[in-house]
């Protein structure tokens, strides 16, 4: 192999290439025509193997099968399409392995396809860029079939067991569009993160319903009561209808605190993007209060000081208060991991900007479908779990030890350790 890779031959090779014109890559070039004779001599020494002569071998006299000349075959590979002459066997006993029947692309094409995909790209995006880049015609309707093997992997990820308790869990949403009867609507396609007793963050699943309630929600958290879980400390949500209903049914000692920066972020909305700054300033001696006492007068000085001027700031932040206390009764290390999702908030940005680029959804399937690869291109080729997705732990939270010990204190025997 050494020899065979020498830097002498690896130039001979290119400049007889470059003599002939036939160039390094595209359909006829050097590479293509190397991994055509690497794949042909590799399919001759399987048949060889099968049959148990060589070729021209006299041992081959009688032995109740031979060659039966060749037949010809495309695969598309990542040097583009090579076109293979594939040896045969007069009692058509022989299987190749290295080039399978029926099998029309070899290497890390179908990779390449989800891959594609997950990135937001459509079936059609994907047809041309294989055309463009590897000189491989493949069709919409191939696209979705190797897209569509993931449909069982997506089944067991979404009925994986979890663990018993997550001492934080985020619920958020993604919008997607579904067309349904002739219409097209907007859907919230709902992730659920849990955080584990070690400070990783897992995806628990990725629910779409049609209507959002007490029902929707009481399905969800008794779907993750049958996989396994048990008990949740804090749940960090937004405004979901039934959702806190739903959670005190289930989990009922399980504290429902708002998303300290989603409320900033929505509350923000209504600022001028010349006063954010000032008003940002402002905000902070709310969240950052000792007590409840101290964010309420802090909530007065931001209504005093820019109330008139921005009554949709001073709303977002009433209407949510209720939901925004429990945060001020933690210890600042809780505060401080629940503050800090900045996972979260990447998985929700790059899922939104793949689910933006497809435009609307044939089916809830199919929007499923995108945002689990999204998901999967995120955080690991396996995302965490049982069996096949085990040996991913998910993305760590800074400053979790310190965080772990409040929550010993705070939650006594409820967090096992």
């Amino acid at each position: 192999m050494a020899e065979l890779l020498s830097p002498a031959a690896i130039d001979a090779l290119v400049a007889d290439a470059e003599a002939s014109g036939m160039g390094l890559d595209g359909a006829q070039g050097l590479l293509n025509q190397l991994t055509k004779a690497v794949l042909e001599r590799a399919l001759e020494t399987e048949m060889a193997d099968h049959l148990g002569y060589d070729k021209g071998d006299p041992a081959g006299y009688g032995s109740g099968n031979s060659r039966n000349g060749k037949s010809a075959k495309t695969v598309v590979t990542n040097s583009g399409p090579v076109r293979l002459d594939v040896p045969r066997d007069r009692a058509s006993t022989f299987e190749p392995r290295i080039v399978p029947k029926r099998k029309r692309r070899l290497g890390q094409i179908d990779d390449m396809i989800l891959s594609l995909y997950a990135r937001g790209m459509t079936t059609r995006d994907i047809k041309e860029h294989l055309a463009e880049v590897y000189d491989a015609e493949v069709s919409p309707a191939l696209i979705s079939n190797v897209t569509d093997v993931v449909a069982e992997e997506i089944t067991q990820w979404q009925n994986r067991p979890v663990d018993a308790v997550y001492p934080i869990m985020y619920i958020d949403a993604v919008v997607v569009k579904i067309r349904e009867g002739g219409t097209v609507d907007n859907r919230s396609a709902h992730l659920v993160v849990g955080v584990d007793t070690d400070g990783f963050k897992h995806v628990l699943g990725i629910w779409i319903g049609e209507n959002e309630g007490a029902k929707f929600w009481q399905n969800v958290l008794n779907e993750l009561v049958n996989r396994g879980l048990n008990d949740v400390l804090i749940v960090c949500c937004d405004g979901l209808t039934g959702l806190p209903d739903a959670i005190g049914n289930v989990w009922p000692k399980a504290i429902v605190q708002t998303c300290v920066v989603h409320l900033i972020r929505a509350s923000m909305r209504f600022v001028s993007l010349d006063d954010r700054k000032a008003v940002a300033k402002s905000l902070k001696p709310i969240y950052e209060a000792a007590n409840e006492a101290a964010a309420q007068q802090a909530l007065n000085e931001l209504k005093h000081t820019w109330g008139q001027k921005y009554t949709g700031l001073i709303s977002t932040w009433e209407r949510a208060w209720e939901e925004f206390i429990p945060f001020l009764e933690f210890h600042p290390a809780i505060r401080k991991v629940i503050y800090t999702t900045n996972m979260i908030e990447s998985i929700n940005y790059q899922l939104r900007k793949i689910s933006k680029t497809r435009g609307h959804f044939p089916s809830v399937d199919a929007a499923i479908k995108l945002l689990y690869l999204g998901v999967r291109n995120i955080t690991g080729r396996h995302i965490d779990g049982e069996g096949q997705f085990a040996g991913k732990r998910g993305t760590g939270t800074y400053g979790w030890k310190r965080a772990l010990n409040a929550f010993a204190t705070r939650f006594g025997d409820r967090l096992p350790l």
